[in-house]
């Protein structure tokens, strides 16, 4: 066979069907669509770049000298995270057990997904504001919303990774008489420890972001620093805080690769 031909081949296996060609057009002729109903154009996108180097040097230099505040909102952004994080992975272990179709019957599986499924539709901002309405300004809002999204995002993962197991080793001890606690600790976690413990770290770095979005509609946490600090103009303070909130997220993933190294994830 000659290289042509055999670069011709090559060509008509990776060109795409005629389907595929009419899908892509028209999602493209969507996306033109949208944009023109959106109102977006090159004058304004012009202005924007004049309008956003002009506050990008209202930043410069960053005001380091309100490092109490600074550090009383960290703090508090911290310990929401922490918090939000371990009781909604402690909550995500059963639920997402019950979730798992090939361990559950459809009467304890399927309302535990809807369950799941109900905590991941909401913006944890809006849970958020539901939580201050429900229990007031403050913390515990924020820990509240965070345990719900963090009970949608590990909860689901979690299942359908039990989902996703060898269930020859969950027979093999289920052969032994052992009990269903006992199927679960040596048939089921060792096949499905490393991965949830790549998704738990994950979940702990979302919760940090998510915490200082959850404070802009006073649910604790550094974002009610920020918002006051926009509302107050104080450009070059909200600059300090955006470099902080970019070294925590920073330190937060080097810690959750020592921790996967250490399970070897």
């Amino acid at each position: 066979m000659s290289a042509v031909q055999s670069q011709s081949r090559i060509s008509l296996a990776f060109r795409p069907s005629l389907t595929t060609r009419v899908i892509i057009y028209l999602i493209l002729a969507y996306a033109v669509y949208a944009a023109s109903q959106l109102g977006f154009s090159w004058d304004r996108f012009a202005s924007g770049l004049g309008n956003g180097g002009k506050f990008l040097a209202r930043m410069f230099p960053p005001d380091l000298s309100k490092g109490d505040i600074l550090w009383g909102g960290i703090k508090e952004t911290l310990q929401i995270a922490v918090l939000a994080s371990l009781f909604g992975i402690l909550l995500s272990l059963p639920i997402g057990l019950m979730g798992a179709r090939n361990l559950m019957p459809a009467w304890v599986s399927w309302p535990a997904r809807a369950f799941v499924s109900v905590c991941r539709s909401l913006h944890p901002v809006i849970v958020a504001i539901l939580f201050v309405k429900a229990v007031g300004f403050g913390a515990l809002a924020g820990v509240l919303a965070l345990i719900v999204a963090s009970i949608g995002f590990i909860g689901k993962l979690f299942a359908e990774a039990i989902e996703e197991i060898s269930i020859k080793q969950v027979e093999a001890i289920r052969a032994t008489g052992a009990s269903f606690m006992n199927v679960i600790l040596y048939g089921v976690l060792p096949q499905v420890l490393s991965r949830f413990v790549g998704f738990s770290t994950y979940q702990l770095d979302s919760n940090l972001r998510n915490s200082t979005m959850v404070g802009i509609v006073g649910a604790g946490g550094v974002g009610g620093v920020l918002f006051s600090a926009f509302q107050r103009f104080d450009y070059d303070f909200v600059f300090t805080i955006l470099i902080t909130i970019i070294a925590i997220i920073v330190v937060g993933e080097l810690l959750a690769n020592s921790v996967k190294k250490v399970f070897n994830v």
